[in-house]
């Protein structure tokens, strides 16, 4: 699915949406998450560490939450982080020089199906909540194994559907009927605040996208089920 259905790309919605919400994403994700991403980010930081990469590559980084997290707290690695938004690029470059992390943090425009980068050159990569963004998910994937180097790990943090019947319907009461509209009015974009709940509707179940990511290249894939199932972390390995 897209965002706006104009008749262009996937790709090319997604980064003009991303665009447009930039300025106002950091406020309306941690208050309409009432922070829990933070959580949910630090939990993929420790998975990371224990890789003890020297090198990490960040995909679909945005404002650069996950990048800047792996930097403070993996002292010893380097953090390649890439987006295809210019705007959510903007904001990232900000945050990362007010926290004195310019030297460690390498912010640059790309595209996670065609990335830049020499095979096998990464010691651990990460996606947060931008998988489901990929405008070919195969593709993405499998550039994401192919800048890994062998016994590397991918580590994808995303949303995901509560199995629990109540709290799906709770969960689904919100981020289809509430979300939309706050985020509408604080965005001045409901449809991108329509499309963000969508596009987590339609993603694959977390057994699929296993098979999804073995298809990939990965190894010893296996998800982590957070906070009852409303998100997932998605472990492989090269």
């Amino acid at each position: 699915m897209k965002p706006y259905n104009t008749g262009k790309s996937k790709k090319e919605e997604v980064r003009a949406m991303f665009d447009g919400i930039a300025p106002r994403y950091d406020l309306l994700n941690h208050t309409l998450s009432a922070s829990i991403d933070r959580l949910w980010r630090r939990r993929v930081v420790r998975i990371v560490g224990r890789c003890r990469p020297g090198r990490i590559l960040d995909v679909a980084t945005g404002t650069g939450d996950l990048a800047i997290e792996l930097a403070r707290r993996i002292p010893e690695a380097e953090v390649l982080a890439v987006d295809l938004s210019v705007g959510m690029l903007a904001v990232a470059r900000r945050k990362v020089a007010q926290r004195g992390l310019s030297g460690r943090i390498d912010l640059e425009q790309g595209d996670a199906e065609h990335l830049f980068l020499a095979d096998a050159s990464v010691d651990a990569a990460t996606v947060a909540f931008g998988v489901r963004n990929f405008g070919d998910l195969d593709r993405g994937l499998a550039e994401l194994a192919r800048t890994i180097k062998p016994g590397g790990k991918v580590v994808i943090l995303e949303f995901s559907r509560p199995r629990n019947r109540v709290l799906r319907a709770l969960y689904e009461f919100y981020t289809f009927r509430v979300l939309p509209r706050i985020g509408g009015l604080l965005s001045r974009d409901r449809r991108a605040y329509e499309y963000l709940p969508a596009s987590v509707e339609e993603f694959p179940a977390p057994e699929e996208f296993l098979r999804i990511m073995a298809r990939a290249g990965f190894a010893n894939c296996r998800a982590r089920s957070l906070s009852c199932g409303i998100a997932q972390i998605y472990i492989g390995e090269r």
